[in-house]
Parts: C-alpha cells; sequence; structure tokens
C-alpha cells in the first residue's frame, strides 16, 4: 500500500473497481444509500459513487485510524467533483461486533470488499448479524473477494495467497462458499447471485429475506 499526502493507495483497488462497478451496476437498487464495511482507502468509495448514478449516498466506515484519514483526505481531493462531494458522507468508525452499533441513517444496500479472509471467522458472523438488523426487506449486502468453491479446482494463486494469509494469521484465509452463504441463510439472507469476477474473485450478493 502506498502513501500519498494522507490519501492510500491500493493498488488493487485499481485492478478491481472497474469489474465491481459493472456488477454493482446490474444489481443495486434506485435509489441506493450505500453502507461500506471496511472501506479501506476508500479509493472504491469515491469512484464507485461517481459513476452509479443509482447511488444517492454512500457512507464510508472503517476501524483503523489511517484509513479513516485517507477517506477523508480522497474525499477532499473529489471536493469539486459535484458527484462525489453531494454523495460520499464523512468517514466514519463502525465495529459489525460491537453489541450496538451506532447507526444514523437507513441503507438499503451494504458493501464489503475484501474483508473476510484477512478476518477471523467471528467477523462473517458478526456480518451476518448485522446485515440482518440494519437491511430492509429486500435489501442487499455484497460481498467481493476470493473464495473456496465445492466442485471446482482451487486456483493455484488462491492457493498461494490461503497460505500466505494463514502464516500472517492462523486465523485468516480464503472462506468456503457454502459455509458464507450458510451463515447468511441463519441470519435471513438469502443468496441473490454468484458471480465469476477476475483474478480468481467471486461477487457474492445476498437478498435480505428477513429483517429484524
Amino acid at each position: 500500500m502506498i502513501t500519498i499526502d494522507l490519501r492510500l493507495y491500493a493498488p488493487a483497488a485499481t485492478r478491481n473497481r472497474e469489474p465491481i462497478l459493472s456488477v454493482l451496476n446490474d444489481h443495486l437498487p434506485n435509489p441506493a444509500n450505500v453502507l461500506e464495511i471496511a472501506s479501506g482507502t476508500g479509493e472504491h468509495a469515491t469512484y464507485l459513487s461517481e459513476h452509479l448514478e443509482q447511488v444517492r449516498l454512500w457512507q464510508p466506515t472503517e476501524i483503523e485510524p489511517s484509513s479513516l484519514k485517507s477517506i477523508e483526505a480522497w474525499r477532499e481531493h473529489y471536493e469539486e467533483n459535484e458527484r462525489v462531494a453531494t454523495k460520499v458522507a464523512r468517514s466514519k468508525y463502525l465495529d459489525v461486533t460491537a453489541k450496538d452499533p451506532h447507526i444514523d441513517h437507513a441503507y438499503n444496500v451494504i458493501v464489503v470488499i475484501n474483508l473476510l479472509h484477512i478476518t477471523p471467522w467471528t467477523i462473517t458472523e458478526a456480518l451476518m448479524r448485522f446485515a440482518q438488523h440494519h437491511l430492509p426487506l429486500g435489501g442487499l449486502l455484497y460481498l467481493y473477494g476470493p473464495f473456496w468453491q465445492q466442485g471446482e479446482t482451487p486456483a493455484d494463486s488462491n492457493v498461494h495467497f490461503d497460505s500466505t494469509l494463514k502464516k500472517q494469521n492462523s486465523a485468516w484465509g480464503i472462506r468456503d462458499l457454502d459455509a458464507v452463504l450458510e451463515e447468511g441463510h441463519k441470519h435471513g439472507l438469502s443468496k441473490k447471485a454468484v458471480i465469476s469476477m477476475p483474478a480468481n474473485n467471486l461477487s457474492v450478493i445476498f437478498e435480505c429475506k428477513n429483517p429484524i
């Protein structure tokens, strides 16, 4: 990850933003009020909100102080771009594992990009609970990242990536898609679409069928 003033730059965000944009453009409701969890550098928030006509509000969130600063720096970088300036809210701290995370707006979409494999499984469980509590009926949860799929030979690059992740933290690693879908099902989230993406990633879209 590269630092430009307070802006952090993730090369992966540049590589995957257009494929993600294409999927979201096809599946987002109109209008879409988006809550992004673990927004990282903030590059997705600014790029996707600029190019998605459906988006009325994009709320980036993080728990890392450096990432929160980077998101704000990217917002300021685009302050003269009306599409970004009017859509992207100020970054907020959000921990989905908190007992009662504070949400001050109604969102019909939750976006989570490249998170599940770099966090323990407990974060996946917490994310599904959070989505059920904060999405309306018909609201969408969008996940992007690598997943293992039953009946498909894993890509060598993903096998290597998984091994690297587990060396960093034994609780990390690429998640089994069926396990993620089942966890979503436990919390009223039904599989809407699974879409193959470049670089052996997937877009996984859930629809909230049983909100709390």
